[in-house]
């Protein structure tokens, strides 16, 4: 198979039919083997009627229905996991993303050899207030805290080699980092692409101002993980260690000089009323946690097989 679309969405009952045939239609024109994956992530509509008489009438139309609302996140990873093409595309479902770029992208990932493609939006139909300036600032700090020099990570149109989707585990609210995703295992070879950016016709977005803020909450615990994931002692071990060797030098000092005072009959208050004291006896104790903390990470690494962070509630064509 050439081509895997996964398309995650939430009460988008409007477009998938459209979205469908466009798709199909840019497919057919250029004589590509695909399937269509429908993520249906808790719609209360009637999206995923729709999704099944799709599946119905067309074998390349699957669908995933989860049991509640998960988030995109998780509905990326259950439809690389079942994606089978050489190629995944991933885009919205709210028309806004354009069929049209597949096979360009296409051809970026087979043709030149490219691990994974992140479409950029650089003309954009968005609020500019809520959304263009806000994602401007998000993709700044996620350029120089990654390392990538993308222009848009959140851009829902990207397309992946198998090895790299099949690669990637994409949890919580990870999906705006990808790109970062896969260069952590190993994929080098990330490109971007100017892609159209259309209008909505349907409905509203989905995502709030809050997105943006979780978004850079979510940019700190990747840099981290990308670190220290694997290796988390190395971290909290590191600090720990070093705040208890403070601590203990402190306390040391606070006992040398109480001797001190008492063997010459210098007048000195008590151990306890010195402030030094708690300082010190304070490092030690968060060294001590700190080191703990890492010693309990390594020990939940080593032990914790992956687990999948969503249900499935039916399947349809898999």
């Amino acid at each position: 198979m050439d081509i895997s679309v996964v398309i995650p969405l939430l009460n988008e009952e409007e477009s998938l039919q459209e979205l469908y045939d466009w798709i199909a239609k840019v497919m057919q024109s250029n004589q590509f083997l695909y399937e269509v994956i429908f993520i249906d992530d808790g719609s209360t509509d009637t999206s995923w009627n729709i999704i099944q008489e799709l599946s119905e009438k067309n074998p390349q139309v699957k669908g995933i229905r989860f049991q509640r609302n998960y988030g995109k996140s998780q509905a990326l990873d259950a439809g690389f996991g079942t994606a089978n093409g050489n190629v995944i595309i991933t885009m919205d479902a709210d028309l806004q993303d354009n069929p049209e770029e597949i096979p360009e992208l296409y051809d970026l990932i087979m043709k030149e050899g490219y691990d994974l493609i992140s479409g950029w939006k650089k003309k954009r139909y968005d609020n500019v207030l809520t959304k263009n300036i806000p994602s401007k600032l998000f993709n700044w700090a996620a350029r120089k805290t990654s390392g990538l020099e993308l222009n848009d990570f959140n851009c829902g149109l990207k397309a992946y080699k198998k090895d790299v989707a099949k690669a990637v585990k994409v949890s919580g609210e990870m999906h705006r980092y990808i790109p970062v995703l896969a260069k952590n295992e190993g994929f080098t070879k990330i490109g971007e692409k100017v892609v159209q950016h259309q209008a909505r016709k349907y409905g509203e977005t989905k995502f709030g101002m809050d997105r943006f803020v979780n978004g850079f909450l979510d940019l700190i615990t990747i840099s981290f993980l990308s670190k220290f994931g694997k290796r988390p002692m190395h971290f909290f071990g590191l600090w720990g260690t070093l705040m208890f060797i403070v601590g203990t030098t402190m306390a040391f000092f606070v006992g040398v000089i109480k001797l001190y005072r008492v063997f010459n009959n210098i007048p000195s208050i008590l151990v306890t009323q010195n402030p030094w004291f708690y300082i010190a006896l304070t490092s030690m104790i968060l060294g001590t946690l700190l080191f703990l903390a890492g010693f309990l990470g390594e020990l939940i690494i080593k032990s914790n097989p992956l687990q999948k962070h969503y249900k499935v509630k039916e399947e349809q064509n898999l």
